[in-house]
Formats: C-alpha cells, sequence, structure tokens
C-alpha cells in the first residue's frame, strides 16, 4: 500500500491511525499542500481532486478518508473500527462525522486560504474563524461524549473505533491553533487515552517524515 499524505492534514491523520490500528504497512509519500505540491502535474495525474489522502492499494486508488477507513476495515476487519451493533455503528459514525462534515471542512486550508487571498479578510479574523468553528464543533462531541453510557475509555467503549480516528487529529489542529478546550473534558480524556497508544502518537503530525 501507498498513502498520499502531508503531514499536517487531519485527513491524512485519520489514515495513518487506521493503517496503525490494524498493523498495515505502507509506502508514505509526501505530498506538501503549503507548498502547493497537490497543484502540481504528478499529483494531479493520479487524483482529480487534487486533495490528500489518497490511497493506493493493489492498483486501485481510493480517495476521502472515511470511505478509505471504511474500506480498510471492510478488507481488513480486525480489529474493528465499527464494532457492534447498528445503532453502535450509527453512533460511532455520528461521532466522526460531527468532526469530519461539521467542523473540517470550514476550517481546512483551502477554505482558510480562500478567505486571506480572496476575502482579504485578516490573519486574525481568519484565526477567529477557525477557533468559532472548532470551539462550537468540540461542544457537540463533548455533549455527545458526555451524556452516554456508550463511551468508555474511548469514544465508543474501550478499544479505538473510526470516531476516535477522526476525533484525534481535530485535537492536533485545535492545539495547534490555540482554541480553547477547557470546556470538553471528556474530549480531552478521551484524546489523551488515544495518545497514550503507538498507533495515535507514532503517526501524528512531528512523527511524519514531512514534518522537517
Amino acid at each position: 500500500m501507498k498513502l498520499y499524505s502531508y503531514f499536517r492534514s487531519s485527513a491524512s491523520y485519520r489514515v495513518r491511525i487506521g493503517l496503525a490500528l490494524k498493523g498495515l504497512d505502507f509506502d508514505y509519500v509526501p505530498v506538501h499542500l503549503a507548498r502547493n505540491e497537490h497543484l502540481g502535474q504528478l499529483f494531479s495525474a493520479v487524483s482529480a481532486a487534487r486533495l490528500v489522502p489518497l490511497l493506493e492499494d493493489d492498483g486501485q486508488l481510493l480517495t476521502q478518508s472515511m470511505a478509505i477507513l471504511e474500506y480498510l476495515d471492510e478488507v481488513h476487519p480486525e480489529p474493528s473500527l465499527l464494532p457492534g451493533d447498528a445503532f453502535a455503528r450509527a453512533r460511532i459514525r455520528a461521532l466522526a462525522q460531527d468532526v469530519a462534515c461539521e467542523i473540517h471542512p470550514l476550517d481546512n486550508l483551502r477554505v482558510l486560504r480562500y478567505l486571506v487571498h480572496d476575502l482579504k479578510v485578516s490573519e486574525d479574523d481568519k484565526d477567529r474563524w477557525y477557533r468559532h468553528w472548532c470551539d462550537a464543533g468540540l461542544e457537540v462531541v463533548e455533549h455527545r461524549l458526555a451524556g452516554s453510557a456508550a463511551t468508555g475509555r474511548f469514544c465508543h467503549g474501550d478499544t479505538p473505533t473510526l470516531a476516535d480516528c477522526v476525533l484525534v487529529p481535530q485535537i492536533h489542529n485545535a492545539q495547534r491553533m490555540a482554541c480553547r478546550l477547557d470546556h470538553v473534558p471528556t474530549v480531552m480524556r478521551v484524546f489523551e487515552a488515544c495518545m497514550a497508544l503507538d498507533a495515535f502518537a507514532k503517526t501524528q503530525p512531528s512523527a511524519c517524515p514531512d514534518a522537517a
């Protein structure tokens, strides 16, 4: 397997975590978004959307982190990222989508660049934008986690799931952007439990080969 990734891409980090949880080896191919390498001819030839992550497996190209993670779970079912009955899996997906669909699209790099370069928003206002949507979105996750008996050591029970793969990268970004996190104690408890595991710690942005 080959993973096209950028060390600061939270979507790429999700997939790195999933691969590590399943013990799958892969070749890391860096695509530096801040240097616009995703817009170059070489990457455009393999990715029409020119986005990371992109996973190449047995000659097939897969895009979109959530789809990649579910693909990995189907092809390599143990340990499962979506355990339990239909209700449990729906809860796990909902928690993941609270981040992947409600926070991340508003705060990703191309949106922030558009705010600054096209709409002429100041850097301070761009950061306020980022923090507002991150703070509000994580508060929703906090209510879901704190209010459910299904929450265990991790987002759902006592083993990491798809929800943890998505939550942890968002917290890393929130910390980098100096977002407030004191209002989400359950979220941070889960985050710390995840970061105690190699699958999360050894795939974090600072551990990536392109982080230098």
